[in-house]
């Protein structure tokens, strides 16, 4: 199985237009999912599972709201969630750019379908808990925003799998987590792409 994105190239820069956070952190990007295609898709095929997953997230809240202090390249990492879909049709073989995200919803999106599969929370409804203006369950697609005082460029993989079953049971506000947990065991095939984004100046 092979993916590939007319919006970006492999191990290349993801636009602005893909992203929550741009100007240097200034303002927001577009944050339109990016355009994915794949295809030589294995036999027996039910459906397919979609993560798109920042692993280089910064470990430390406290660094990370600490503008005035660059984060180190080598300061541990995580993973931090930008989109998860489940049960999306067997048949589908592209998702269009921005018809699935196309701008800020201020406190999330809503829970639903994005290309005909059942969207799972990113991690902004963690990062945002709190926050009066934010704060909210954030399902479906939402671009990247490295902190703009990260040192290290951050890289956004999207990770495309096929499934051997029709459909996951998964609850409804599901995580990653939970889509891996309920993937076990049923994974055909995996094929991924990645793009880099950074706000540094």
């Amino acid at each position: 199985m092979h993916i590939h994105s007319h919006s970006f190239q492999h191990r290349q820069p993801i636009p602005a237009e893909c992203a929550l956070g741009a100007d240097g952190g200034r303002g927001f990007g577009g944050n339109r999912n990016p355009h994915l295609a794949w295809d030589n898709v294995p036999d027996g095929t039910r459906s397919f599972a979609l993560l798109c997953i920042d692993t280089d997230a910064p470990t430390d809240g406290a660094l990370v709201a600490d503008a005035a202090t660059p984060i180190p390249v080598d300061h541990p990492r995580g993973d931090f969630v930008h989109w998860a879909v489940a049960n999306l049709p067997a048949d589908l073989r592209e998702i269009s750019a921005g018809s699935c995200s196309d701008g800020l919803t201020a406190k999330g999106k809503p829970a639903g379908l994005d290309a005909g599969g059942d969207r799972g929370l990113n991690d902004y409804a963690g990062w945002f808990a709190g926050d009066a203006a934010m704060g909210g369950q954030y399902f479906g697609y939402d671009g990247p925003y490295p902190p703009p005082h990260d040192l290290r460029v951050h890289r956004y993989f999207f990770r495309l799998f096929a499934l051997d079953v029709a459909r996951l049971e998964l609850p409804a506000a599901f995580t990653a987590a939970d889509l891996f947990r309920a993937m076990h065991g049923h994974v055909l095939a995996e094929a991924s792409i990645y793009g880099t984004y950074s706000l540094k100046g």
